[in-house]
């Protein structure tokens, strides 16, 4: 299975000066949505193979995911568009920590979009059974090691489809992606490794039953230097 790992544009918590004007699920901001474009001509064009993968009728992707929050959704729309696959929302892909605000002495949790929402949102994108009108999330801020815990049973997911002649791509978070990279190499978290991806910086893994190679990490080569952001 080909794996590649996508983190989501700029979006207007990322630009903020004072963190203090935080919003619980931003969008992309206009940079941010030019990050999306670009990568989705990136990966329609199959500049994210390597040059001995190219060619021989296969599809750039065959599935690709992304979180439920907006951003990400933002970005998976138009690569999505652009290789003529539905993005399909995979919740538990979502950014460490949830949707949450920081009052100060505490951190607390929202809602998150509802089906509904999001389905008039984004109607392109195939939503999962469980995504209910209560909103995906509902529950407390996320600790770090919780969300370390999530990354691991994603990581279990893949490997278990490791057999696969697929490729996916995952329209995720910087936390999550560097979480989830530790899972698949073993690395026991908190450890000081942090995998660093800028917005839409894309990360290719070869995954088997065996092992995961990494094949590149935190590419945005599909990006002009002023849309290279953090």
């Amino acid at each position: 299975m080909e794996i590649f790992l996508i983190r989501h544009g700029q979006s207007s918590n990322n630009a903020l000066v004072d963190p203090t004007l935080r919003v619980e699920d931003p969008l992309l901001t206009a940079a941010g949505e030019l990050q999306a474009q670009h990568t989705a001509l990136h990966l329609a064009a199959g500049l994210h193979l390597l040059a001995t993968m190219r060619g021989a009728g296969r599809p750039a992707l065959d599935h690709l995911y992304c979180s439920a929050m907006i951003r990400a959704m933002q970005t998976a729309q138009p690569i999505g568009e652009a290789l003529g696959v539905r993005p399909e929302v995979w919740i538990d892909i979502h950014e460490i920590g949830g949707i949450f605000l920081d009052h100060g002495e505490r951190k607390i949790g929202y809602s998150g979009q509802t089906r509904s929402q999001l389905a008039q949102r984004f109607p392109e994108h195939i939503l999962p059974p469980q995504l209910s009108e209560q909103g995906w999330w509902n529950r407390d801020f996320e600790e770090m090691q919780q969300g370390y815990n999530r990354a691991a049973e994603v990581a279990r997911v893949l490997r278990q489809r490791a057999g696969e002649d697929l490729r996916i791509g995952l329209v995720s978070h910087g936390d999550f992606l560097s979480a989830l990279l530790q899972a698949l190499g073993d690395q026991l978290p908190g450890e000081g490794v942090y995998y660093e991806h800028r917005n839409t910086g894309i990360t290719h893994i070869d995954l088997t039953p065996r092992r995961a190679r990494v094949r590149y990490l935190n590419r945005v080569d599909h990006l002009v230097d002023e849309l290279i952001t953090y």
